[in-house]
């Protein structure tokens, strides 16, 4: 089914609006962010916000106005005083007054004579705009508005203000958005019927109106009905899609596990440390799940050095006690062979048959490892996306284990349920996720929280310092050095470039070298595979001392002798990533570092962030602040992987209604699992107001 015709309005190419050219589409493709080729629609239009409100109803006489304040007055214009002839610089000042006082509008570089056409000595005008004082006389510089007494009613005494980009104006803006606002159609109601009652909300076209031209400063407050239903029909609509997504993967019926226990138990055995609680647990909700006869979909969060891995290996053992394989899939090569080299002596010591494919393997050696899987002689395949391509026939396989989610968008998670109909599916993430955000990305799967530290893990001292004390820092690492330590030296992340990221590596390696000679590598993400490999295994080998690296090494590189790390422009980098980085060390016996290096000035919101994971080494704690500093787009490494961001919604006040909007969208979908007749209609309009649409192809015909 494609869109109704009846939205075409909101997603006609803003071109297409009066008054667009295309100096100014370009300049909203691009504040938009419009996806690549793809111009700025309609729609973007009524999606955008206002940050707040100009309040000019303030109708008072210029003695009862005050410093700052936005005001509207009427006005009697006495004289004008232009500057003089060839000298710009001096302002047009305009002298008026009404009963109760004097004051001056104030134009700067006025081209033209439109200040006195607009203002006619001897008549009478309304005013609005900032009050402010100069030598002691009330001024107003540039009025936002004038306008003859009978065209009154055109001034907007409740104005909205929008967040803008160099070159487009309030004013322009705000003119576009009205008319848009007309060609908004009535929609069919698409919310439930009890939460409408419940919250009395006004429509969505009556939303959106209020929001975008409000009568009173509270129609288009955050925290009012209009703003509210926004918000929440934004959640409904993300959940929904979530959850047509989530159908797609568990849908088909899972298998009933049983399990001899033999195999779990050699692995256990195995073990060169003993389980901690928290691992039992997960152990335990992951055996319960493959023993139901749904299919498993669950997150398993763990802090850095949680020991996930492990949970994972014993859930890959149960279900090849059940006679089933297990693919474990990691989003770089690079960490696809260290989960290996972690899981085969275990693997091997419980007779458990692994392999780990890349797309660098040799033909020979890739079509033995490919037999193996065909012939179920192979029980746990290691390796990335690059598993689920073609070319991989499992003889059974049951369950799919993905390390680090947010790297792996929707589709791939379809992609790799495809590969066996009823596999279960377990999700890793180092990244933990507080329960809102779990609920807007993961829909509804069952989480399991890892939360204790192995034991032999070492605190990490934090210290944060200024780049100008590079010399002592290098000085210090010296010593370190040669005591026997090793560290990881991290770049800054360059805005937005790979290369740029490459070139500030270099430069930094070039210094370091001076100091440590061929004691120092560097890794970064324009090389190949194999190269990257060899810096990594010289470095775990302890044949280098110190590695340069771009953020490649973030997630799960273990090198327990490395007890240093060292982060470069700390300010540009996120809390989670921070956290993340800081997690590479304190794997050993050895007492570890963590060094944030900074680049005055600080922006507060940097200075917070640094003071977080200065503080504290909780995850869960440090992703909560992460929340509240940056917002939740940002917290999974969202905007990479087209994941939610809202526009509508403001996490801090609106998210008590994500809860509201999954309860409603779990009814809808289980109510009408083919969003068929009016109702089924009224959500597919929901689902394509908020793009959501790719989510409609899932819907199960029938």
């Amino acid at each position: 089914m494609s869109r109704p015709v009846s939205l075409d309005p909101l997603f006609r190419s803003l071109r297409s609006i009066k008054g667009v050219g295309p100096q100014l589409a370009a300049l909203l493709t691009r504040f938009f962010g419009a996806p690549d080729g793809q111009e700025a629609i309609a729609l973007d239009l009524l999606m955008h916000m206002p940050s707040g409100i100009v309040d000019r109803r303030k109708m008072v006489g210029i003695a009862e106005t005050w410093f700052g304040g936005v005001v509207t007055l009427k006005i009697h214009i006495d004289r004008h005083l232009p500057p003089p002839r060839g000298k710009p610089h001096i302002p047009h000042r305009v002298f008026a007054h009404d009963e109760t006082g004097e004051i001056q509008l104030v134009f700067f570089r006025a081209q033209g004579n439109w200040v006195e056409r607009a203002l006619p000595v001897g008549e009478e005008r309304y005013v609005s705009g900032k009050v402010d004082f100069f030598n002691g006389e009330k001024q107003i510089t540039h009025p936002d508005y004038i306008v003859e007494p009978d065209k009154f009613a055109s001034l907007p005494l409740v104005e909205p203000v929008y967040p803008l980009t160099q070159g487009l104006s309030s004013k322009a803006l705000t003119k576009l958005t009205r008319q848009v606002l007309e060609t908004l159609p009535a929609l069919p109601e698409w919310m439930p019927p009890p939460t409408l009652q419940k919250f009395s909300w006004p429509d969505f076209r009556a939303a959106m109106r209020a929001v975008h031209v409000p009568e009173t400063p509270e129609a288009a407050d955050v925290a009012g009905p209009a703003r509210m239903r926004l918000a929440y029909d934004e959640y409904f609509a993300g959940q929904l899609a979530l959850l047509l997504v989530r159908s797609e993967l568990i849908a088909p019926r899972g298998i009933s596990r049983t399990f001899t226990g033999q195999i779990t138990s050699a692995v256990e055995a195995a073990l060169p440390f003993s389980l901690t609680e928290g691992q039992r647990q997960a152990i335990a909700d992951v055996r319960a799940d493959l023993a139901a006869p749904e299919r498993m979909s669950r997150l398993l969060q763990g802090d850095v050095g949680s020991g996930k891995t492990v949970v994972a290996l014993m859930a890959m053992a149960a279900m090849a006690e059940s006679g089933g394989q297990s693919s474990l899939m990691a989003p770089t090569e690079l960490l696809a062979a260290q989960h290996f080299r972690t899981l085969k002596p275990l693997a091997d010591a419980a007779g458990l048959g692994i392999v780990l494919l890349t797309g660098k393997q040799g033909a020979a050696e890739r079509r033995a490892a490919l037999a193996g899987v065909a012939s179920g002689e192979t029980g746990i395949v290691v390796g990335t996306h690059a598993l689920f391509q073609s070319g991989v026939e499992f003889h059974n396989l049951g369950l799919t284990v993905v390390d680090e989610q947010h790297r792996f968008g929707v589709h791939q998670r379809l992609a790799l349920s495809e590969k066996g109909r009823h596999t279960d599916l377990l999700v890793m993430t180092a990244t933990p996720i507080p329960r809102t955000l779990v609920l807007t990305h993961f829909g509804d799967m069952a989480v399991s929280v890892l939360r204790e530290k192995p034991k032999g893990r070492q605190p990490i001292d934090t210290a944060v310092v200024s780049i100008r004390d590079y010399d002592r820092v290098v000085a210090r690492l010296k010593t370190r050095i040669d005591e026997g330590a090793q560290a990881f030296w991290v770049c800054p992340l360059v805005e937005e470039s790979e290369i740029l990221d490459v070139v500030a590596a270099e430069d930094r390696f070039a210094e370091l070298k001076k100091v440590f000679g061929d004691q120092v590598a560097m890794v970064h993400g324009r090389m190949s595979g194999p190269a990257k490999q060899a810096v990594m295994d010289a470095f775990i080998a302890n044949e280098t001392k110190v590695l340069v690296a771009t953020t490649v090494i973030e997630v799960g590189v273990d090198v327990p002798n490395a007890s240093i790390m060292i982060i470069e422009h700390a300010e540009r980098f996120g809390l989670a990533q921070l956290h993340q980085l800081r997690g590479r060390v304190g794997r050993g016996s050895n007492r570890s570092a963590c060094l944030l290096l900074y680049k005055d000035p600080l922006s507060e919101t940097a200075k917070a962030r640094l003071e977080v994971i200065k503080s504290t080494e909780d995850g869960f704690l440090i992703a909560e602040k992460d929340l509240e500093l940056r917002g939740q787009g940002d917290v999974l490494g969202t905007r990479q992987s087209g994941m939610p961001g809202y526009h509508l919604a403001v996490p801090d006040v609106h998210r008590h209604l994500l809860e509201f909007a999954h309860d409603d969208a779990k009814a809808a979908l289980a109510a009408n699992p083919g969003l068929v007749g009016d109702r089924g209609e009224a959500l597919r309009t929901l689902l394509y107001v908020f793009r959501k649409d790719t989510a409609i192809q899932l819907i199960r015909a029938g």
